[in-house]
């Protein structure tokens, strides 16, 4: 087979992998933060901000994914 026919199924390739990881990170981060927030309505403020900074911390790793998936 030719490389340059591979080339498109790399890429498409590592974008899912590299996406799968990050996906169900930030599903099961949000999922727990909202299940604790429904429970404890009054520390949603000590539970949103670490939330949100624990969702871009796993996005970056999609992201880190999307460059790789460029390079090849």
């Amino acid at each position: 087979m030719n490389p340059e026919t591979m080339i498109p199924l790399a890429k498409a390739i590592t974008m899912g992998l590299g996406s799968i990881g990050p996906a169900l990170g930030i599903g099961l981060l949000v999922s727990k933060a909202m299940e604790a927030i429904g429970r404890n309505p009054e520390a949603s403020g000590k539970i949103f901000v670490p939330m949100l900074l624990g969702a871009a911390f796993a996005e970056a790793i999609a992201i880190y994914a999307l460059v790789v998936a460029f390079t090849i």
